[in-house]
């Protein structure tokens, strides 16, 4: 038995996929995943023993600088995956019995299995990005948000803009392979029976007429690597410090400082994760410090508070390991969603991002801090279910025999 797994973005979008492969390995079951060519998947991938299957430009590249490209460029590059993907998974599925896609990009992947005679199953991460009366569509880069109130219409409407960017693409390669045109390309997509890899305590689905969604919790893997050593150090000479850090997400150069300074404002010490923008330091002061990749299953235990980008990874991860959260909300993606869950979970505090000012962040630190704050955290943690990546390849497997 043989899968194909694909997605296309930054780490938040590849380790959910490494986590089901991982499962589905352990079930006897041959990988293989699609997945942007940057040194760093193909390493990771390569140490599992997993075939990895370079698709698009490096996201790095995408993610350089201070913004995201240009709305002509995402254009362009959203039209050049759809091509790069059908010139790659016909080839990607070679004796493969289904193809799992998961992400936004995925545009081909659907139309490809369809050609290829296997089962296709489409993931997301966040129930914001699957349609429901429930929530509006998410923001997507490039796109112009519409002014209007209702989810139906706001989803209807997001229905009519895939298309426009997508439709005339996706039909002309079907049509050279034989297959017939799709009227709704991003339900076609997401097809009526979509697996939601998040936590149901975190992230819970509403039941929506027309979508028979599977909830199988978030993918992931136990990570028992230990902190290195100055790390620990660090964490052992003084009170637990609020961790800061925004992933492959690539905020305002100042957010550091703005960040630190309120929480030296209120007596707290800092941990700023470097991550994709390189973040660092403001002083050489030793109420700071800076890190690089580490555990975080295992960090997030040591500290007071995480402070990060909204991603459906650190937003689990932390809430998993029952810490406060304060969510620097960039207007991208689920980002928002999960801000907002945050919030309304009591769990910790959302802002609008992505350069708050000292004022705002004082006040989050505040509520984030505060002992019920904490014990809400440590509540729903203790609810978090690790067990996301294995139940949904048992489902995998099941149904493929």
């Amino acid at each position: 038995m043989r899968v194909l797994l694909s997605t296309y973005g930054t780490r938040g979008d590849v380790e959910p996929l490494v986590a089901l492969a991982v499962r589905l390995r352990a079930l006897g079951v041959q990988v293989r995943m699609c997945v942007p060519p940057d040194e760093e998947f193909a390493q990771r991938l390569d140490g599992l023993g997993i075939q990895p299957v370079p698709v698009g430009p490096p996201v790095r590249e995408l993610m350089r600088g201070t913004a995201l490209p240009s709305a002509a460029d995402l254009s362009r590059y959203r039209t050049e995956m759809v091509g790069t993907q059908f010139d790659v998974f016909p080839s990607a599925l070679d004796g493969c019995d289904a193809l799992v896609a998961a992400g936004l990009a995925q545009t081909a992947a659907r139309s490809a299995a369809e050609a290829a005679g296997v089962r296709y199953v489409y993931a997301s991460y966040a129930a914001v990005h699957l349609p429901s009366p429930y929530h509006a569509p998410p923001p997507r880069p490039g796109w112009p948000e519409p002014e209007v109130p209702d989810n139906r219409t706001r989803w209807e409407l997001d229905a009519r803009a895939v298309n426009a960017e997508f439709a005339e693409t996706l039909n002309r390669h079907r049509a050279s392979i034989g297959l017939p045109p799709v009227e709704n390309v991003r339900d076609h997509v997401l097809t009526d029976r979509p697996w939601l890899a998040a936590d149901p305590a975190l992230g819970p689905w509403r039941e929506t007429p027309g979508l028979d969604v599977t909830q199988t919790g978030t993918w992931s893997l136990p990570d028992e690597r230990p902190l290195p050593a100055d790390l620990v150090s660090f964490l052992e000479a003084g009170d637990p410090p609020v961790y800061v850090g925004f992933g492959s997400m690539i905020p305002p150069q100042d957010i550091a400082r703005s960040v630190i300074e309120a929480l030296r404002a209120q007596g707290h010490r800092a941990l700023v994760s470097r991550g994709w923008a390189d973040l660092g330091l403001v002083d050489d002061r030793d109420d700071c410090f800076a890190v690089g990749e580490v555990n975080h299953q295992r960090l997030f235990r040591e500290v007071a508070a995480v402070v990060h980008h909204g991603g459906a990874g650190t937003t689990a991860t932390a809430a998993r390991a029952g810490v406060p959260q304060v969510v620097v909300a960039v207007q991208l993606s689920d980002n928002p969603y999960w801000a907002g869950r945050v919030a309304d979970l009591g769990i910790g505090a959302a802002l609008d991002g992505p350069a708050p000012a000292v004022v705002s962040l004082s006040l989050a630190f505040k509520t984030a801090l505060a002992p019920e704050t904490r014990a809400r955290a440590e509540a729903l943690g203790a609810e978090i279910r690790t067990d996301g990546a294995a139940v949904a390849a048992n489902l995998l497997v099941d149904a493929l025999r």
